[in-house]
């Protein structure tokens, strides 16, 4: 028998395409018999044979997998029938016309008069199931809610991105109508807007003396994500001194001894066939999430800072002397008013602040994100707790996308289970976390053969990670008059493993000096603070990994089509040295290496260039090869400029003090030619002396309520350092 076609039929309504076969496809040549699986073709007029033993016809067969169908065609004989390539030609465009692409709206949802479970159980009654069953998992699906609502409206209406940071002269009437006058106790040196990232980031500067307050619209220290790291990475928490390594230590809920990355390959051609690619010292830590916001807030309140949680952030009003952020407490209705030197947007991919930066072009591409912790359930030999899923997959292309799963082992015997795909940001087609979550529950089965009435489900991570494709260092505005964006807010991820918390985590020491620099010296306009970012050029060049990753909205590729592309790549990888793979996917392979992978990719499977091609398009392949040539400029400069960075450091003292944006400028270009390479610093230049703090990581959590807006006196054996306010 021979394979003659293979299509992917974008519906979980298997049955459906079934009858669709029997009842309405008419082959142009042949006579057609239903089969229990699709359907038979018969040439009832060519009987078998010595030179072909087998009758005359195809096979049409329809399967289920990942809540879509898939379909194939195999020919019994050797010899092609006549009329064949146009049976074939006539299946494939009367099945994509009467089965094609959807893509549903979001549910209208009024909490006033139903609760979410009831507004969502038509459409997703897997998902109103098991969250159900979670803690808080009515309030957490309001927030799968209204986060993809608001993601929605953002991608739909790129052009028209919402107000929110105004000069004075600019603010609309109403709104100054509104606003309260902060009072001297709320004024500050920095104000973070945004909890989970900005914690950590906010501690850090707390404990350098700053006045910094720390607003977030939920409870403190709710996440809804978890976090895996190596211990290469969470190395610049240590450095800068924000934890000890003993701290640390804490804050590992389990380090598991192996990763694996494997794409599924059954329907590769053999070139695209690659064995597992063993990763052991990538994303291998789990961090409790909880418990390290839990230590970051309590060095962040010792340290001086103050926390204004359940509070929306609405508007900010920059002028050349101070930035006033205006907001609202989401339980009382009670406006509150903060005045800073500085504002850090820190919200994520959801920011206004960085779609109205960006005139509504935030991001490229997005991942959408869901997930859950469990504990129970799934068992050895379905799993072995000490390894991990790093990438797999386990099916072809499902409804326009690459599904692609990640596994981590957590503390005792719970795990966390990612899915996720790389997404272009199409107005049709947003990207929906409540469709992922639908079809998490339905696969997951079929991932790890579990039965989800038998786990317990701790609560639910998800969200939309952001992928910017920039050309330069300078391409992404993220930065304005007294405001700088970190994280997820400035789309600072790496195409394959690491999130806005791994960029910020990596790149810590970096932009907590040249933002301690900016502050110093009061270097606080737009054209000082865009200098303050985590940009990579050896990333810019790899998003084209991120690119053939998606599948256009409304197109129809062959199904296996990027799982051969994922293959050949991490098959080359595979038979490197280790150290190069850990290299390459923690974003620190060198101009060289790269060069060598790619170049070994092509040669080995010379289709995948034309893939590429056809996922990419032109206008893209053009950004890519700019973002190419620039990082060859950039490994040109930063091997001619080599010494630059240690020539910076022995002349900050007179060069700091005489030309303090110039100093800054150096110094963004030292990190430039460092971190900007993926070649971190082995030690922090920066180092803090992070307050101690009474309470143990083993004690009950701090309730939110307990620490808010409260701003303890530091003990008096370790005060709190002075600062200049310029305000």
């Amino acid at each position: 028998m021979k394979e003659l076609l293979y299509l992917e039929i974008p519906t979980p309504e298997t049955p459906a395409v079934t009858a669709w076969l029997h009842n309405s496809f008419m082959p142009s040549a042949g006579q057609a018999a239903p089969t229990p699986d699709g359907l038979r073709i018969e040439w009832r007029d060519r009987p078998a044979s010595a030179d072909e033993p087998l009758p005359a016809a195809l096979s049409v067969l329809v399967w289920s997998l990942q809540r879509t169908t898939y379909l194939k065609v195999f020919r019994w004989g050797r010899s092609p029938l006549p009329g064949e390539r146009a049976v074939l030609k006539q299946l494939e465009t009367e099945i994509r016309a009467a089965f094609p692409p959807t893509y549903p709206q979001l549910p209208p949802f009024d909490p006033q008069a139903e609760s979410i479970f009831d507004a969502l159980a038509a459409a997703f009654p897997k998902t109103v199931t098991y969250f159900q069953r979670m803690p808080n998992g009515e309030a957490d699906l309001e927030r799968v809610y209204w986060w993809e609502k608001r993601w929605r409206e953002s991608v739909q209406a790129p052009q028209a991105p919402r107000s929110v940071i105004y000069r004075a002269e600019e603010v609309p009437a109403e709104l100054r109508s509104q606003a309260t006058i902060p009072s001297d106790a709320d004024t500050y040196d920095l104000v973070y807007i945004g909890g989970a990232l900005g914690v950590i980031h906010a501690a850090v500067m707390a404990s350098l003396g700053y006045r910094v307050l720390l607003i977030e619209r939920l409870p403190f220290g709710r996440m809804h994500r978890e976090w895996n790291i190596s211990r290469v990475e969470i190395q610049s928490l240590i450095d800068l001194g924000l934890l000890t390594t003993e701290e640390f230590e804490t804050l590992i809920a389990r380090e598991y001894e192996d990763g694996f990355n494997k794409f599924f390959d059954a329907n590769n051609p053999d070139v695209a066939k690659a064995p597992v690619l063993h990763t052991p010292t990538v994303l291998n830590i789990a961090v409790d999430s909880d418990a390290l916001l839990k230590r970051c807030g309590e060095k962040f309140l010792a340290a001086g800072g103050t926390i204004w949680d359940e509070t929306e952030f609405e508007w900010a009003e920059v002028t050349p002397e101070a930035v006033t952020i205006h907001g609202q407490h989401r339980k009382t209705g009670d406006r509150r008013s903060a005045r800073s030197r500085l504002l850090v947007d820190a919200m994520g991919t959801a920011s206004p602040i960085a779609w109205q930066l960006t005139g509504g072009r935030a991001f490229d591409s997005v991942c959408p994100t869901v997930g859950a912790c469990i504990s129970g359930g799934i068992d050895y030999p379905v799993w072995d707790s000490t390894y991990g899923d790093v990438l797999f997959s386990h099916g072809d292309i499902s409804r326009g996308r690459q599904l692609i799963w990640e596994l981590f082992p957590a503390k005792e015997k719970e795990v966390t289970v990612y899915l996720f795909h790389y997404h272009q940001v199409h107005p049709e087609n947003p990207g929906s976390l409540l469709t992922m979550y639908e079809d998490f529950f339905h696969i997951l089965p079929e991932y790890r053969r579990c039965n989800l009435d038998k786990l317990t489900w701790r609560k639910p991570t998800f969200g939309y990670i952001p992928g910017y494709f920039s050309l330069d260092k300078d391409d992404r505005t993220v930065a304005f008059d007294r405001l700088v964006a970190i994280g997820d807010a400035a789309s600072l991820q790496s195409p394959l493993v690491f999130t806005g918390f791994g960029s910020l985590v990596r790149n810590l020491p970096r932009l907590t000096e040249l933002l301690h620099v900016a502050l110093q010296n009061d270097l606080l306009q737009a054209r000082h603070l865009n200098q303050i970012r985590a940009y990579q050029s050896n990333i810019a060049v790899t998003w084209l990994f991120s690119k053939g990753m998606m599948v256009p909205t409304g197109a129809s590729l062959p199904p296996a089509r990027v799982n051969s592309m994922l293959n050949t790549f991490f098959g080359i990888l595979e038979a490197e040295d280790p150290d190069l793979a850990e290299r390459f996917i923690k974003d620190r392979a060198t101009w060289g290496e790269f060069n060598r992978l790619a170049l070994s990719a092509a040669t080995q499977n010379p289709a995948l260039l034309g893939w590429i091609w056809q996922l990419a398009g032109p206008k893209d392949m053009a950004r890519w090869v700019g973002s190419y040539v620039n990082y060859t400029l950039q490994t040109f400069l930063s091997w001619l400029f080599a010494w630059l960075p240690a020539w910076v450091s022995r002349n900050r003292a007179w060069l700091e003090k005489r030309y303090p944006a110039f100093f800054l400028w150096l110094l963004a270009q030292s990190y430039h030619l460092t971190y900007g390479m993926g070649r971190p610093l082995a030690q922090s230049p920066i180092r803090i002396q992070a307050p101690e703090i009474s309470p143990s990581p083993a004690q009950p959590r701090v309730p939110a309520s307990a620490i808010a807006n409260n701003r303890p006196t530091p003990e008096p054996d370790t005060p709190t350092p002075p600062v200049s306010s310029k305000l």
